[in-house]
Formats: structure tokens, C-alpha cells, sequence
């Protein structure tokens, strides 16, 4: 039989993940070409021999997603693999439209073929949309874990920008690795919270050599959890599911894909920031549960929020830093940063876009819709250089720091600052102590 030719539409995560789990050793198909979108600087790389296997000695190059249908006929292609997460059910068929036009099938890989079985128990947490509050969930199921005498090796989602055969399997102990491994802002603003509690936490590019790493880890291994990234399924096979919505968005968690799936296999359900959202917002979350999740366990949650400074706020002009993704493909119009400054009498939220300068400003270009806000871009070093510029050229008093990370550490701010933190706050019962509780006595794990 003829091989079939793939390109794997992506975003430098689950598509390299599909390839691995699916593609990589599977004679009946040939992968022709990788596709990127989402983030910055991505494509003009290849997807390195060394990862491919021996299918693939010269590797496979990775293109921007806009030339997919002059890929399609250029290689004669048979399907393409959509591979990527937070986007609209729009934007998906509107993909499959354009790989139809061109003559070729659209295809989506879902757990069955994806999910790797783990030797150790796994709890997996992901989210209905970036920004939901998934971070902050996970470091609350690991404190929790921790406190029960548990060794916990957290994995993260993929966020492989760099050099992608260094990044095979990565590990994070020490806020030394995250140099060592040259992070970005993005990176940094996943793992550092991790480290700096004490946990080891683990990514890279191939999931499945790093899962068996994990579960190898030399400062012990009980229980993996998988810290899910953008709003994608685990690429484990979970033993335990938490998906995270936000009331903030009521609605995207039945309108994005793959959203909607982490919110119909969850077992448990936290509905975060319920403290500032509104009363409507709170209600259609919990009817979008009742309809596609009816069986899970729902948790209610805040994210309530604490400055280490509040008179850099108090009656002054500030410009609000956010988390980068979260305002870009995340479409959040309402960060930590922003509650912060209205909780703690900013007089106003400066605008930062006639200020923005290179990347920072090709971003708002991109993304028309961000507003006031300024996103915390860190994919690059000239985007970092280009943060650090558009901080300090901005007409402001004080800037409010809304992002996972001190970016103190990675940028010069010539102004006052402060830091925004937020950690996941149950509300009433149940709490998710008391699901993991339950978890521990179901999988007989004891310590």
C-alpha cells in the first residue's frame, strides 16, 4: 500500500506529540511538513532527525500555517492533522475548509491514539481556555499532595521554542535549570512557581521519554501531574481529571476546541475567580457543566489578590503588565494586573500602544483587541528588549507586574513596580483536598 502523505497543522506542542504518539513509526503514513501558528518565530525550523526516527533521516521542516494550501498540492497530500488548542470551533472548520479546497481530508487525533499510560497514578489538571486559573490549580493539588508525604514530579505541556533536540526531555529542580535551559518569559512563568515550592517539574519535546524520565526521577516519584497547557487534553492518560472554567468568559467553554473535551472528561470541575466575576457569568458556567459534564464534582474558587506594594498603586497612573498569551490567543480583557490596580485605587490604566516598539508592537498589530493592557512577551530576546523598551518609554507612574514571574528578573523596569500574586482559594465544600483524599484511598497510595 502507498504510503499516505501528513502535514501536522500545529503550534510547537501537541502537534509534535501527535507526530511521536501516532506518526513517527507508523509505516503507512509519511509526514511531509509540519505547519505553525500562535506564537511568534516558530516556523523555518525542522522538526530535528534525531526526534523523527529513522523514518525521517532528514528531518521535517516546519512552515508558517499560511502556505498550507501550496504545501498541499506542492507534496500531494493526502490528510492534514489540526494540532493545536484555543481556538474557536470557528477557526477549526474554517482550517478544514481551506485543506478541503485544496483536495485533501482534515483530520483530528483525539486521547485513544494520543494518551500515553503512565506506571505511576496521574492527576491532570487543564482548563477550558488560557488564563483560566490551571496554574494556580495544579500548584494547589501538589501542595496538598506534598503535605500528605507524597513525591510529586509535575509535567508541563510543551512550550518548545528553542532548540528542539536539546529539549527532548527537560528537567527543572532549581531556578539555576530554568537558565540553564535558556526559558523564556512563557517557560519561566510555568515552571519557577513549581520550583520555587520545592517540586520538581519536567517538559521538553518527546512526552513519552519524558514521562518515563519522571517516573524515574531521582528525588523520588508517588504521583505525576500533568500541569496541562492552553486548553488541550492530557497527553497522559489520567487517573484523575481536573478541568478549570472561567466565569469570566461564560460560553467558551462550549465554543473553543479542544476546551469543550477537557470540560466533558473532566471528574472534577473548578469554577476559579468566582470573587469577581459576575452573578451571570458564574450561572452559565455551571448550566454549560450540568449539560456536557453532569456527572463530575464541582468545586467553587477564587483567586483572591494579594501586591507586595499597594501604595506604587494607590492614586497612581499605571500601565498593567499581563501574561502574554493569556491576552493574545487567550482574548482575556481582564487580568490579575487590572483587579489589582482597581482593587488598590489606580487613578488609570495607561495605554501602552503609543508607546509599544518592534515585537510589542507588531503584537497589538496581530492582535487588534487587547486594549490597555500590555502582554508580557518573552518568546525571544528581542522581544524581551523590546518589553523592557516599551515599559520604560511608557508616560506612566508606576507599573503593576500581573505575571506568574518577577519580570524584574528579566528586564530592566525604570519605574516604580510592584507584583500581583494569586493563589487558588476554595470556596465552601467540596475542596479539591477532599477529592484528592478520595483519589489517595482509591489508588491505595500511602505514605
Amino acid at each position: 500500500m502507498d504510503k499516505r502523505n501528513v502535514i501536522i497543522i500545529g503550534a510547537a506542542g501537541r502537534d509534535f506529540h501527535n507526530f511521536n504518539t501516532f506518526f513517527r513509526n507508523n509505516a503507512n503514513y509519511r509526514v511531509v511538513a509540519f505547519t505553525a501558528a500562535q506564537i511568534p518565530d516558530i516556523d523555518g525550523r525542522k522538526y530535528p532527525a534525531v526526534l523523527a526516527g529513522e523514518m525521517y533521516p532528514d528531518g521535517i521542516p516546519i512552515y508558517a500555517e499560511k502556505e498550507l494550501p501550496e504545501l498541499i498540492k506542492a507534496h500531494n497530500v493526502n490528510d492534514c492533522v489540526f494540532a493545536y488548542s484555543d481556538v474557536t470551533y470557528q477557526k477549526v472548520m474554517q482550517i478544514s475548509a481551506v485543506v478541503n479546497a485544496a483536495g485533501a481530508n482534515f483530520m483530528l487525533l483525539g486521547p485513544g491514539e494520543t494518551m500515553v499510560k503512565s506506571t505511576r497514578p496521574v492527576i491532570a489538571v487543564g482548563a477550558v481556555r488560557t488564563g483560566c486559573g490551571k496554574s494556580q490549580t495544579s500548584r494547589k493539588v501538589i501542595e496538598y499532595l506534598m503535605k500528605k508525604g507524597l513525591k510529586v514530579v509535575a509535567i508541563r505541556h510543551p512550550m518548545p521554542y528553542g532548540d528542539l533536540a536539546a529539549q527532548k526531555v527537560q528537567r527543572f529542580a532549581t531556578l539555576e535549570d530554568l537558565k540553564k535551559h535558556k526559558c523564556t518569559i512563557e517557560e519561566m512563568e510555568e515552571y519557577e512557581p513549581h520550583v520555587v515550592r520545592g517540586n520538581v517539574i519536567y517538559a521538553g519535546v518527546d512526552y513519552e521519554a519524558i514521562l518515563r524520565a519522571a517516573e524515574q526521577d531521582p528525588d523520588g516519584c508517588d504521583v505525576i501531574l500533568w500541569d496541562g497547557g492552553n486548553n488541550d487534553f492530557p497527553f497522559y492518560t489520567p487517573d484523575l481529571c481536573i478541568t478549570v472554567v472561567d466565569p469570566h468568559r461564560p460560553g467558551h467553554e462550549l465554543g473553543y476546541y479542544p476546551g469543550e473535551v477537557t470540560l466533558r472528561i473532566a471528574d472534577v470541575v473548578v469554577i476559579n475567580k468566582m470573587d469577581s466575576a459576575s452573578p451571570e457569568g458564574i450561572q452559565q458556567v455551571r448550566e454549560s457543566i450540568a449539560k456536557v459534564a453532569p456527572r463530575a464534582v464541582v468545586i467553587d474558587g477564587a483567586s483572591p489578590i494579594m501586591v507586595d506594594k499597594p501604595e506604587v498603586i494607590r492614586g497612581k497612573r499605571v500601565l498593567v503588565v499581563e501574561d502574554g498569551p493569556t491576552l493574545t490567543h487567550g482574548e482575556m480583557k481582564l487580568g490579575a494586573g487590572v483587579v489589582a490596580a482597581r482593587k488598590f485605587g489606580a487613578t488609570e490604566l495607561v495605554d501602552p500602544r503609543p508607546f509599544a516598539v518592534g515585537k510589542l508592537a507588531e503584537t497589538f498589530r496581530i492582535y487588534p483587541n487587547i486594549g490597555t493592557l500590555l502582554p508580557a512577551m518573552g518568546y525571544s530576546d528581542q522581544q524581551l528588549k523590546d518589553l523592557e523598551a516599551t515599559i520604560n518609554k511608557t508616560d506612566c507612574d508606576s507599573v503593576v507586574i500581573g505575571t506568574p514571574i518577577d519580570l524584574n528578573r528579566v528586564v530592566k523596569i525604570n519605574k516604580p513596580n510592584t507584583r500581583v500574586y494569586y493563589d487558588l482559594q476554595e470556596i465552601g465544600y467540596p475542596t479539591l483536598e477532599n477529592v484528592i483524599d478520595e483519589f489517595l484511598v482509591k489508588k491505595m497510595i500511602k505514605k
